[in-house]
């Protein structure tokens, strides 16, 4: 995607962009933002763990929502069809940028 999304968490200035999320029991844990993507009328953004010392290969899917108050929210992607359709389209898109086995 071209233009900027305001991602929650992600301050607007951030290089990298890492985005904050809470876990159930209030605790902060940072992200990579990788990509984000519309696919099928859905915004896809892509995440990965950047906790100082653990490396991750693992990507979380999310979805952006917006909820009755107008607020942005990311919701990570449940369904396991929808989940495999995003997946397919993250690793189109990023071929270039990462090895998939």
């Amino acid at each position: 995607m071209d233009e900027k999304l305001n991602i929650p968490g992600m301050e607007e200035n951030e290089e990298v962009g890492i985005v904050t999320l809470l876990d159930e029991d209030g605790n902060e844990h940072p992200f990579e933002h990788i990509d984000s993507f519309e696919f099928n009328g859905e915004i896809y953004v892509c995440l990965v763990a950047a906790d100082e010392g653990e490396e991750s290969d693992e990507v979380l899917i999310f979805t952006l929502e917006t909820d009755e108050d107008g607020k942005e929210a990311l919701m990570l992607v449940e369904d396991e069809a929808e989940l495999d359709m995003a997946f397919e389209e993250f690793k189109k898109r990023m071929q270039e940028e990462f090895d998939f086995e």
